[in-house]
C-alpha cells in the first residue's frame, strides 16, 4: 500500500475549522498557530475558530486559514504513527504540501500563503470575474467552446480539470455567460455557476503572478523528502531549480488535478489522505479514480 496526502484549495473553509482537532491535542499544533499569528498578523487561532463565514471567504484569510487547517489534519494524520510516500494539493494546497514534504519550514510557508493570498486578493479586486463548474466528461467540448468564445471577444477558459466529470471555467461574467449558453446548447446538462468574486487561475489573475514572482525571488527551496506532484504540469515535479517560476505561473494556470490522479495511481499510489477542511477532494478521487482508497482527516 501507497499512501500520498492530498492539501485542500480555496472554498473549503467553514465556520470552526480546526477546533476539534486542535482540542484533542493542543500541545501538538501550538507551534502551527504561533507561527501563523506571527507571520500573518493576526490571531490565527480566534480566527478560524470564530470567524463569521463572510471574514473567512475574503482571500486574504481563506488562503492562511485553509492552509492552516491543512497543516493541522496532516501533523494529527503523523502523529498517529501513520506514513506517506507523495503528496499533491489543489491550488493553494500545494502550499501546505510544500510544507509536509520538507521543501519549506513552516514560517516560510506561512509566508509564502501570506504572500500569495494578498496579491490575488488585490488581482480579484481590481480585476474581478466569474468562475462555473461544467459537469461533462466532453473536456474537448468544452476547451473548443471556451476557445470559440475567447475568439469572439468575451474571455474565458478552463481552469481546473477536477474530475472525469468536472471542470471548471474562469473568465469575465459575459465570457462566462456565453460559454453556459453554448455549453447548454451542446447538451450539457448543468453549469453551475460558483459564488466567487474572481477568475482565479486565469490571465484576470496575471498580475499577481507577475508581483508574487518578485516577492518570493530569495526564498530558498529545498528538494522534498516526499514525492511532490505539480498543479501546472499535472505529474510528478522532479526538478526545483526553477520552483519560483512554476509557483509563480500557477496562479494564473489550470489546475490539472486530473493529470495528477493518474500519475500517482501509475506511480502505484493507491491510497489517498484528504488534509484540511471537509472532504472535496476524496470525491473528486473517486470520480477519477478506480480501484483506490479515498479519506478525510477532516471527518
Amino acid at each position: 500500500m501507497s499512501t500520498a496526502l492530498l492539501f485542500s484549495g480555496q472554498g473549503s473553509q467553514y465556520q470552526g475549522m480546526g477546533e476539534k482537532i486542535y482540542n484533542e491535542n493542543p500541545s501538538a499544533y501550538e507551534k502551527i498557530f504561533e507561527a501563523g499569528s506571527d507571520i500573518l498578523g493576526f490571531d490565527l487561532k480566534n480566527t478560524m475558530f470564530t470567524a463569521e463565514m463572510s471574514e473567512l471567504s475574503r482571500t486574504a484569510v481563506s488562503q492562511p486559514v485553509i492552509f492552516t487547517m491543512s497543516l493541522l489534519c496532516a501533523e494529527k494524520f503523523i502523529n498517529e504513527g501513520n506514513d506517506f510516500t507523495a503528496v499533491a494539493g489543489h491550488s493553494l494546497g500545494e502550499y501546505a504540501a510544500l510544507v509536509i514534504s520538507g521543501a519549506v519550514s513552516l514560517e516560510t510557508g506561512f509566508g509564502l500563503i501570506k504572500n500569495r493570498a494578498m496579491c490575488m486578493e488585490k488581482a480579484a479586486v481590481k480585476n474581478g470575474g466569474k468562475m462555473a463548474a461544467v459537469m461533462s466528461s466532453d473536456v474537448s467540448l468544452i476547451e473548443a467552446i471556451c476557445k470559440e468564445v475567447t475568439e469572439g471577444g468575451d474571455y474565458v477558459t478552463p481552469v481546473n480539470y477536477n474530475s472525469k466529470q468536472q471542470t471548471v471555467i474562469a473568465g469575465s461574467e459575459s465570457g462566462i455567460a456565453k460559454a453556459s449558453e453554448k455549453l447548454t446548447a451542446n447538451g450539457v446538462k448543468r453549469v453551475i455557476p460558483l459564488a466567487v468574486a474572481a477568475a482565479f487561475h486565469s490571465e484576470f489573475m496575471k498580475e499577481a503572478a507577475e508581483e508574487f514572482r518578485g516577492l518570493i525571488s530569495g526564498v530558498e527551496f529545498k528538494v522534498p523528502e516526499k514525492k511532490f506532484y505539480s498543479n501546472v504540469t499535472g505529474g510528478l515535479l522532479t526538478d526545483f531549480s526553477n520552483i519560483h517560476d512554476i509557483l509563480s505561473r500557477h496562479i494564473c494556470s489550470p489546475v490539472r488535478f486530473t493529470d495528477e490522479l493518474n500519475a500517482m495511481k501509475e506511480a502505484g499510489i493507491d491510497t489517498f489522505v484528504e488534509c484540511g477542511p471537509g472532504k472535496t477532494l476524496v470525491g473528486l478521487v473517486k470520480k477519477t479514480l478506480d480501484d483506490v482508497t479515498a479519506s478525510a482527516m477532516d471527518a
